[in-house]
């Protein structure tokens, strides 16, 4: 009898992703399990087959051979194996537990066990994270620094074992070693976490008095972390090994620095570029002049001011911006300049002035003249 296609079996289409395999396998499972049709010899071979499908499209490589050659890319030279698959040996246990063991791929997550039947090991220790906040200086030059982390660390007593003296650890006898225990429901069998030892099938038979079993210590710890130049807000930088240790000696986590840049009382920085404010006087404005301005690596740039400069005006300097993160270059700084009008003139400075406006001073002004030659339009159109 020609076998069924997979597809056709699990009643999905060629193009169905892993996700949309898995859940028909599991409807079409559970439609024909033995312990839900008891006597009911089709149903079991439709069990059988829903089974030998699945073992073949879950897996790329062996779905990629069935794709290309069908059910022949499985039969070796003596005829088909156990199951139809090149002797691969698909055992079916119909009843008592077997429930749990052929959903135990898609309920491992669940069950603390990987496929196979091993134990669960310890778990990798989480990651943790660290603000730190730095000034504007620093993060254009960088800086060595150290930082407290409050942490958990191996326990020096069991050495991370949670044994008193660094004892080995024995089998579970609620689990037998295996990490998990069944327990009926209704039609079925379900395996699930051992309770005693959280799915590791082994228990500390004397724990460690330091840390209670736990492996490790509450306690800070001092590091020493290298803040590279160019830093900006949420550049993260990882400390491999740093984080919290894993319980009974697993592996720790890593520690992650999120660092943020202090605003800053005369730049404000905008990525790679810096930007300078400067109040300039109504005089140097007109005439024109040179300004001295402080960079932020701490030294002093000379700006040529062009004769009518107008607030607002800016000017470039070219590399003396913000260092950039792992590289060279630098970003450039921009002087923006505010004419300062000036206040409480002396009856010398106020007669200059009024000289200075009688001999048309106000008419060299191009904005003003601009915009009240805009509003004359306008009313000259509101009377029309």
């Amino acid at each position: 009898m020609a076998q069924r296609d997979f597809y056709d079996v699990l009643g999905v289409g060629r193009d169905a992703d892993e996700a949309q395999i898995k859940s028909a396998f599991r409807r079409k499972a559970m439609q024909y399990h033995p312990d839900r049709n008891p006597g009911d010899g089709e149903a079991e071979r439709n069990f059988k087959q829903v089974n030998e499908a699945y073992e073949v499209l879950k897996d790329g490589e062996k779905r990629a051979a069935y794709d290309r050659f069908g059910h022949a890319a499985f039969e070796q030279a003596g005829g088909p194996g156990p199951g139809g698959f090149g002797g691969g040996g698909f055992e079916f246990n119909f009843g008592g537990g077997s429930f749990g063991d052929i959903f135990e791929d898609i309920f491992g997550d669940i069950s603390g066990m990987n496929q196979g039947g091993r134990r669960r090991q310890p778990t990798r220790g989480q990651d943790l994270r660290y603000n730190m906040e730095v000034s504007l200086e620093d993060a254009f030059t960088g800086k060595q620094t150290t930082i407290r982390v409050p942490s958990a660390d191996q326990c020096a007593s069991c050495g991370g074992s949670g044994s008193e003296g660094g004892a080995a650890r024995v089998t579970c006898g609620q689990c037998g070693g295996r990490g998990r225990v069944r327990a009926s429901q209704g039609f079925f069998t379900v395996e699930r976490t051992c309770a005693r030892c959280q799915g590791e099938g082994e228990v500390i038979d004397k724990p460690c008095r330091t840390c209670n079993g736990a492996g490790r210590v509450r306690r800070e710890k001092t590091l020493s972390v290298n803040i590279p130049a160019g830093v900006d807000d949420g550049t993260r930088i990882r400390l491999a090994g740093e984080g919290e240790p894993g319980m009974r000696g697993a592996p720790p986590g890593d520690l992650y620095i999120f660092v943020s840049v202090a605003p800053h009382d005369v730049f404000h920085r905008d990525g790679a570029n810096i930007y300078c404010q400067v109040p300039l006087p109504m005089t140097t404005a007109a005439l024109g002049g040179a300004l001295e301005v402080p960079t932020v690596e701490g030294m002093r740039a000379r700006v040529t001011i062009p004769e009518g400069a107008q607030s607002g005006d800016q000017f470039r300097l070219r590399g003396k911006g913000m260092s950039q993160l792992r590289s060279r270059a630098r970003g450039d700084m921009y002087i923006e300049i505010e004419v300062e009008t000036p206040r409480n003139l002396s009856p010398k400075q106020r007669e200059i002035l009024d000289q200075f406006r009688e001999a048309g001073g106000d008419s060299n002004s191009p904005k003003s003249t601009d915009f009240f030659d805009r509003v004359k339009t306008l009313w000259e159109g509101l009377k029309s």
